[in-house]
């Protein structure tokens, strides 16, 4: 995978992310009383963050020491 597709693949977790961010924000604060489909949408969320985070991670240069 080249710098372009995992720049694309990034912006495409990003969003979803704060989707995810904006549906379980709304789910806590109108008090809504699925409380395990809130725990799957955060569960999810954190694994949005860890791709996000490995990808990020990829595209940092590798340096000699």
């Amino acid at each position: 995978m080249d710098k372009a597709d995992i720049e694309r693949w990034l912006e495409e977790l990003r969003i979803e992310h704060r989707d995810l961010d904006e549906v379980i924000h709304h789910m806590v604060t109108s008090q809504h009383h699925d409380s395990m489909r809130i725990q799957r949408l955060k569960k999810r969320k954190l694994k949005l963050k860890d791709m996000i985070s490995r990808l990020e991670s990829q595209l940092i240069p590798d340096l000699d020491a």
